[in-house]
């Protein structure tokens, strides 16, 4: 039975065989605005006191000094060891202008740190039997048979799957634009009204050929992230958001994950503000509404990116997730040893960006204005660095932070014994004024 989504009462609360699952979020004026004071997200458990171990000081040094040298903002930096959660901590400004320090539930852009989220749900549909990694998307027989999709100009586009797309060996490439952050292009030569939707987007993209045959060469590929979007929402009758949430963050206990917003006056109260030290020129804003914007505020549409690289985080739930489908038996994994095999082999990766072969595996994401670096080593340890500021290093920064982070993590030689993933709310609940 497919669940069904209601509004009720500020809160979208979905019914799916008899279970009730209830979604939080911070975010301004909207049907979301009100949390529900039974539900504290993970960050907000996280006091300033406790966030941190006196034996992990060595740490923060570090990583003021690459704050300093690399003209950052503000870092939020989770570390979790045999799926305990000993340090998270925030660096500098979250809003330097009203003097907002970085805390560990602020929200951060993610970026492509998206895929990863995209892949591990889509695997679990696997898992579920609901999906086959080999079926088809399109034409006659594939999973998007939809009418709207059935027009397309390379018939090979019938031979596109579930894997292809997870690998980046659709057959797409870029040399007719990335419509998932080209979306006034795309309206342009479609000559319709913008924003862009998803379905344009990929209409725009089907009327293209592809440069090669499906699953014959590696091509990065924002579209087909955000197509396997679509094949979440047609498998489970669900929105991609809403059932990412239902199936896989809330049961783990992650309740402050969302796809984030363009405009700054659209932003979730507890996310960080957005810098780039590039200094840009403004450009059109994507919804067509004539106005120069900087591209970190209604350049690029975050809804449109979705599945592709529009998530918004914080470091600690988001190193939640990632202890989730480590591999390791510390901690339980939601996918079985088999798929998180498949998913993390080298120069195979779903999801994942990239691996050694040796068991450290790493997922980047970088857009103007944020950076996101997500890494598990062999030895039990993850981690999660994300950035609010752009710089001209531009993604080059992963490197940095990566030289960053090993040697913060030489500096420790004995790891705390705490776990913040199991810290209990005060008796008297959590202090909504402390978000600033």
């Amino acid at each position: 039975m497919r669940p069904k989504v209601f509004l009720t009462g500020g809160l979208i609360i979905l019914f799916f065989m008899g279970e009730i699952a209830v979604t939080f979020s911070f975010k301004k004026d909207n049907d979301r605005n009100t949390p529900n004071s039974e539900i504290v997200p993970l960050s907000y458990k996280i006091m300033e006191e406790t966030a941190t171990d006196s034996i992990m000081t060595s740490i923060d040094e570090i990583v003021n000094d690459f704050i300093v040298h690399n003209d950052i903002e503000g870092v939020s930096l989770a570390i979790a060891k045999e799926g305990r959660l000993v340090y998270a901590k925030g660096f500098g400004w979250a809003n330097r202008e009203d003097s907002i320090s970085v805390t560990p539930y602020h929200l951060f852009r993610i970026a492509s740190v998206s895929k990863l989220i995209t892949a591990i749900t889509i695997m679990k549909l696997i898992e579920e039997e609901k999906l086959v990694i080999d079926d088809k998307v399109f034409g006659p027989a594939g999973i998007l048979r939809d009418k709207k999709y059935n027009i397309y100009k390379d018939k090979r586009v019938e031979d596109i799957t579930i894997h292809h797309l997870l690998n980046h060996t659709a057959g797409w490439n870029r040399s007719m634009c990335d419509p998932v952050f080209n979306s006034l292009h795309v309206v342009r030569m479609m000559k319709i009204t913008p924003p862009a939707t998803v379905e344009d987007i990929i209409t725009y993209a089907l009327n293209h050929r592809l440069s090669s045959n499906p699953g014959k060469r590696y091509m990065y590929s924002n579209l087909g992230y955000r197509i396997l979007g679509e094949v979440i929402e047609e498998i489970t009758g669900m929105g991609y958001e809403d059932y990412v949430q239902f199936a896989i963050l809330h049961p783990l206990g992650i309740y402050d994950m969302h796809i984030g917003r363009s405009f700054e006056e659209d932003l979730y109260i507890n996310e960080v503000k957005y810098y780039d030290k590039n200094k840009f020129r403004k450009i059109w804003a994507f919804d067509g509404s004539r106005k120069l914007v900087p591209i970190v505020y209604g350049g690029n549409n975050l809804d449109l990116l979705g599945s592709a690289g529009g998530w918004v985080a914080s470091a600690p739930e988001l190193t939640k997730l990632m202890v989730a489908v480590d591999g390791f038996e510390s901690r339980p994994d939601i996918l079985s040893d088999h798929t998180i095999k498949m998913m993390t082999s080298k120069g195979r990766e779903l999801g994942w960006r990239g691996s050694d072969g040796h068991g450290t595996w790493w997922r980047t994401g970088t857009m103007l204005g944020t950076s996101a670096l997500l890494m598990r080593h062999r030895n039990e340890i993850n981690w999660v660095i994300l950035l609010n500021t752009s710089t001209h290093k531009r993604s080059k920064i992963h490197n940095t932070i990566s030289h960053t982070m090993y040697r913060a993590l030489r500096t420790i030689n004995q790891w705390p014994n705490n776990d913040m993933f199991n810290i209990e709310p005060e008796p008297e609940g959590y202090d909504l004024a402390k978000i600033e």
